[in-house]
C-alpha cells in the first residue's frame, strides 16, 4: 500500500481549517486507496458477524454432538467472552507495534482457524480450546476492527463506523438464516462453520492487502509519551459501553424467555422480542451516521439512551407481551446508535493514542455482556425476570451523565488537528 493511504497524513485528516460540520466528502475526492480500505473494513465487520451468528445458533447441534448439558455450554460462552477480552488486549500490543491493519488481520486468521476445529468432531479438550481460541480471535477483531473503521473514519473526513456496524448486524442475520437454512445438526453446523472460516480467511487477505496503514505508535510518539493516555475519558465511554453491552445480553438472553415463561405468550410470539430488538438494531445502525451529522453527537446520545431507557422500563412494568415486544424494540437504540457513535468519540479523545484507547474501551464490551446475562438471571428468582430490567434501564439512564462528554464535529475536528501538528 502506498504513501498516500496512511491515516496520519494531514490532508485525511478532518482537523485543520475549514468547515468542520460538512460531513458530505464528495465521492471524486476521496483517493482509491482510501474507498479500498473502507472496502477493506466492511469486509472485516462482515466475518465478525456472521462467524459469531454462526458459532451461537450452532450450539444446540453442537451441544448435541459432544454430549454436553446446558451448565457447560454456559460455562463456554463465558470462557468465550473471557477469551475475548484477552483478544482485546493482543490487539492493543499488535497495533502499537505494527498497526491496527495487522492487529485485524490477525484476529481474522485467528478466527479462519479456530472455527474449522470447532466443526470437526474432537475430544471435549480440543473442543473447548478451539472455543477459547475463537475467543481471542473475536475479541482481537472487535477491537482491531473498530480501530480501523475510526481511522478510516477520520481519514475520510465523515461519520462511517454506523454502517460498518450495520454491516456486522446484517451479516450475523445472515449467518442465523445460514445455520436455519442448512438444519439443526452438527453435520449441518460444520458446514456452516466452515464456511465462516472461509469468509474470515478471506477477509484477512483483504484487511492484510487493502486495510488502512498507520504509522504503529511504537514509531510515531517518543517513548516517554506512549503511555499518557486520557484515562478519564476512557472510563466515562467504557462505561457507557458496559450499559449498552448489559442491556444488549440481557435481552438477548433472556427476552425469550421472559415472554414464554413468565407472560406465557404464544411459542411463535415469544422469539419476536429479540427479533424486534435486533431489528431496531440495524435500522438505527444504518441511519446513525446521517443522523450524527443532522443532530449532533451529544443530542443524539441523549435520545437514544433515553429512548432504551424507557424501553428497559416499559418491559420491567408493563407485563403485556406486547409491551414487552415494543419496550424491547426501543432498547434496540442503544446498541444500534451508542456503539458505534461511542467508539468513535473514543478514537477523537486523543488520535495519537486512538488504538490504545478503543482497545480498552472495548474491554468493557465483555464486562457488560457477562453482567447482562448473569444479573438479570440471579435477579430473576427474586423479583422476578421483568423487574430485573430495571437494572439495564438503570445503567441506560445512567449514560446521559456522560452526554457531555460526547464532542460535538467541530471539536473533534479541531483535536484531530492539533494532534497532527504535535507529532
Amino acid at each position: 500500500m502506498g504513501e498516500s493511504q496512511r491515516s496520519d497524513r494531514p490532508q485525511y485528516e478532518s482537523g485543520g481549517g475549514g468547515r468542520h460540520d460538512d460531513e458530505r466528502m464528495p465521492t471524486a475526492s476521496v483517493p482509491v486507496g482510501l474507498r479500498s480500505s473502507r472496502f477493506a473494513v466492511s469486509a472485516a465487520y462482515v466475518a465478525q458477524g456472521l462467524g459469531y451468528a454462526v458459532v451461537v445458533t450452532s450450539l444446540p447441534a453442537l451441544k448435541a454432538r459432544q454430549d454436553v448439558d446446558d451448565t457447560v455450554v454456559s460455562l463456554l460462552v463465558l470462557g468465550v467472552a473471557l477469551a475475548a477480552a484477552a483478544g482485546s488486549v493482543l490487539a492493543n500490543l499488535v497495533a502499537v507495534r505494527f498497526g491496527s491493519r495487522a492487529a485485524l488481520a490477525l484476529g481474522l486468521v485467528i478466527q479462519a482457524v479456530a472455527l474449522p476445529v470447532i466443526a470437526v468432531p474432537t475430544p471435549f479438550a480440543g473442543f473447548a480450546a478451539a472455543f477459547a481460541v475463537f475467543g481471542i480471535g473475536l475479541g482481537c477483531v472487535d477491537a482491531a476492527a473498530a480501530m480501523q473503521g475510526v481511522a478510516v473514519q477520520r481519514a475520510y473526513g465523515r461519520h462511517l463506523l454506523g454502517g460498518f456496524f450495520a454491516g456486522a448486524t446484517a451479516a450475523a442475520i445472515a449467518g442465523a438464516l445460514l445455520v436455519s437454512v442448512v438444519a439443526a445438526s452438527a453435520l449441518a453446523a460444520g458446514i456452516a462453520l466452515t464456511c465462516a472460516a472461509a469468509i474470515a480467511l478471506g477477509a484477512a487477505i483483504v484487511v492484510a492487502r487493502l486495510g488502512l496503514r498507520e504509522t504503529p505508535v511504537d514509531e510515531a510518539l517518543p517513548k516517554a509519551e506512549r503511555a499518557r493516555l486520557p484515562r478519564a475519558g476512557i472510563w466515562v465511554f467504557g462505561l457507557v459501553v458496559l450499559a449498552v453491552f448489559v442491556a444488549d445480553s440481557a435481552v438477548s438472553t433472556w427476552s425469550t424467555v421472559y415472554l414464554q415463561d413468565d407472560l406465557s405468550a404464544l411459542a411463535w410470539i415469544a422469539p419476536l422480542g429479540y427479533a424486534a430488538y435486533q431489528s431496531v438494531v440495524l435500522v438505527t445502525r444504518l441511519v446513525t451516521d446521517r443522523l450524527v451529522t443532522a443532530i449532533g453527537r451529544r443530542r443524539l446520545v441523549a435520545i437514544a439512551a433515553s429512548v432504551s431507557a424507557v424501553g428497559c422500563a416499559l418491559v420491567a412494568l408493563v407485563p403485556v407481551p406486547a409491551a414487552a415486544v415494543a419496550g424491547f424494540a426501543l432498547a434496540g437504540v442503544s446498541a444500534g446508535v451508542l456503539i458505534p457513535v461511542t467508539f468513535g468519540a473514543a478514537g477523537e479523545l486523543d488520535p495519537r493514542h486512538s488504538d490504545q484507547v478503543i482497545a480498552r474501551v472495548n474491554l468493557f464490551n465483555y464486562a457488560g455482556a457477562i453482567l447482562g446475562a448473569v444479573v438479570v438471571g440471579l435477579l430473576a428468582d427474586a423479583p422476578g425476570l421483568g423487574p430485573a430490567f430495571l437494572l439495564p434501564a438503570v445503567a441506560l439512564a445512567a449514560v446521559l451523565f456522560a452526554v457531555p462528554r460526547f464532542q460535538t464535529r467541530t471539536d473533534a475536528a479541531s483535536t484531530a488537528g492539533r494532534g497532527i501538528r504535535h507529532r
